[in-house]
């Protein structure tokens, strides 16, 4: 084992270990203290202490030979083209959105990134604030991009409408049946609406903790990566902050973000909303509280 893989060693986040185990990659686990020595030699880097709050993968501090800050990342393997996907979208964008893209090897889904700084939810913004600064993010990202081989806005509607469904009943019911039923004719409405000449790249996973301080500004890390309608993006937004919309009009937001950005305000909330529930039973099942039962609780209600 090389010294720069000692500082990490044993150190996988909570959330990370149990995401992997829930995806069946425990040799994934044992094997990423060989996996870091090996990058560390053949990317000339040097990587230490990994970050607490990664949710996806191991995400470790990394310096280039020349003492430049970088990040590595190496991917839960719990689909194979997860981490080809994000390596094209950090390819087509070219570090103007989302983090710039230093090195990659999609076979070990490991990704060389560059060093931002904080992630918004460290500076404990207003709501209103911090939905203008993702939304503009996401924005950046959207551009024609035929071809590119990431999936479509209509995939990813069945591939939720799937998971809510297998999940929904692996986890006992964690929310009412109604809720479910509500979310995946959101989904279906959303497939039939997907058109290819309007799809655009976006993310695919906008939120707060995948905004991080840039030039000034801010980028985003972690796409998922889809040719899917931009209001997919601002869906995210409408999953996210779940308990402010048990007050007042929870439509709103979906119809601010639609006015911001020249978009559908309805597409805006059936995206939302079937990410809400998606999200909610994921984080149900990797013990991610209390997001899992505000997520949840608020699509309970919303579903009445």
């Amino acid at each position: 084992m090389s010294e720069s893989s000692v500082a990490w060693c044993g150190r996988v986040p909570e959330v990370v270990r149990n995401k992997a185990l829930a995806a069946g990659a425990t040799r994934w686990l044992g094997d990423l203290p060989s996996l870091v020595a090996g990058l560390s030699r053949e990317w000339s880097i040097g990587v230490g202490t990994a970050y607490p709050d990664a949710t996806e993968a191991l995400v470790a501090e990394a310096t280039l030979h020349d003492g430049t800050p970088a990040v590595l990342k190496l991917c839960v393997p719990r689909v194979a083209e997860a981490a080809r996907h994000e390596i094209t979208v950090l390819r087509l964008t070219g570090g103007q959105g989302c983090v710039r893209l230093l090195r990659a090897d999609p076979e070990r889904g490991a990704l060389l990134l560059e060093r931002l700084g904080r992630p918004l939810v460290r500076l404990a913004l207003p709501l209103r604030r911090r939905q203008e600064i993702l939304s503009a993010a996401a924005a950046r990202v959207w551009r024609p991009a035929p071809d590119c081989g990431l999936p479509t806005g209509a995939t990813k509607g069945r591939w939720l409408i799937d998971y809510v469904e297998r999940t929904w009943e692996a986890l006992d019911r964690p929310c009412a049946e109604r809720t479910v039923a509500h979310a995946l004719a959101c989904a279906r409405r959303r497939i039939e609406a997907h058109d290819d000449e309007r799809a655009v790249l976006v993310h695919g996973d906008v939120h707060q903790w995948n905004a991080l301080e840039a030039d000034g500004g801010f980028k985003l890390v972690d796409p998922d990566g889809l040719l899917a309608e931009p209001e997919y993006d601002l869906g995210i937004l409408m999953r996210e902050d779940p308990v402010e919309l048990l007050t007042g009009d929870p439509r709103e937001r979906a119809r601010w973000l639609a006015r911001r950005h020249d978009l559908n305000a309805e597409a805006i909330w059936e995206w939302g909303t079937i990410e809400r529930v998606a999200t909610g039973l994921l984080a149900t099942a990797i013990d991610l509280q209390p997001a899992a039962r505000q997520m949840l609780t608020t699509a309970d209600h919303l579903a009445e």
